[in-house]
């Protein structure tokens, strides 16, 4: 007889692709039902059929719901406590980004950020988290980024988001001590995903493949983290190193080094002229 799930029902955001992707595929093994949530539809189902012809004993469950929408996550949240009661394991792994200096930033994208980040896993949470407390079982993991535990210019908005996951998610690990539900986030730093295709690189420049993570790799992490029930993952050696600098550096020293970086991407990045009020780029800016 096959040992029962550690996970009888899974739910993963953003599972179309990247760290999202891997973790659905490490997770296959482990769950009696897992929801794939994303926009993509259409990658959603290649991968559920993927996961079901080595899985054959899994069911997979293929969700298209757009987490800017948030009466799409409300309706989300109510198909699971319908269709399942309860959901064991939620890893909130959705995720958008943004390159460039805040003001010429997209007010639109700006917006998304947050609900994506911020409102579409809060509302999830709060829809989900009291079923895991009622039947006294439950695991919630939130797939943060290292702009949680630091700042860098270029990445006001995006650092922003990730600054409230990290606060929500080590308060409300506080909140769940004592009861059979965990939380574990996970910080990691650049992951080889389609993040930057999305999220834009005005600045050219790539970043060096020693420190750059394989999603499958990042995944991992995040789950022998949960299952070690730990409250915070940073997953990556130098990613950790550069991580744990910042974290231990005092702010006005860490403000001073950045501020220097932010007159580079000035110079550098689309901007505001401050003559004449225009968007100029950085190639103009440097002739």
């Amino acid at each position: 007889m096959s040992a029962p799930p550690d996970f009888a029902v899974a739910l993963i955001t953003g599972a179309s692709s990247g760290i999202g992707q891997a973790l659905a595929l490490l997770l296959a093994p482990r769950c009696g039902a897992l929801v794939l949530v994303a926009r993509r539809v259409d990658r959603l189902t290649q991968l559920a059929a993927s996961l079901q012809a080595s899985h054959p004993g899994l069911r997979v469950e293929v969700e298209g719901c757009d987490l800017c929408d948030l009466g799409a996550v409300e309706r989300l949240a109510e198909a699971m406590r319908s269709r399942h009661g309860a959901v064991d394991l939620l890893v909130n792994n959705a995720g958008l980004g943004d390159i460039g200096l805040f003001e010429v930033s997209d007010p639109q994208k700006n917006v998304e950020m947050v609900q994506v980040n911020i409102l579409a896993p809060t509302v999830l949470t709060r829809a989900l988290l009291p079923e895991m407390l009622r039947r006294d079982r439950g695991a919630i993991l939130n797939i943060s980024s290292g702009f949680g535990l630091t700042w860098m210019p270029a990445a006001a908005a995006y650092a922003g988001t990730k600054h409230y996951m990290t606060a929500w998610s080590e308060s409300l690990r506080c909140e769940l001590a004592g009861t059979a539900v965990c939380l574990t986030q996970v910080c990691p730093g650049p992951v080889r995903t389609e993040f930057e295709s999305v999220a834009g690189n005005p600045t050219g420049q790539s970043v060096p493949g020693f420190i750059e993570l394989q999603a499958e790799a990042c995944a991992r992490a995040a789950l022998a983290a949960l299952d070690r029930d730990r409250a915070l993952c940073v997953p990556g050696f130098w990613a950790w190193v550069g991580i744990s600098l910042g974290r231990l550096s005092p702010r006005w020293l860490l403000r001073g080094l950045w501020s220097g970086l932010g007159r580079l991407a000035r110079r550098r990045l689309p901007h505001v002229d401050k003559a004449d009020g225009q968007e100029k780029t950085g190639a103009e800016n440097r002739t």
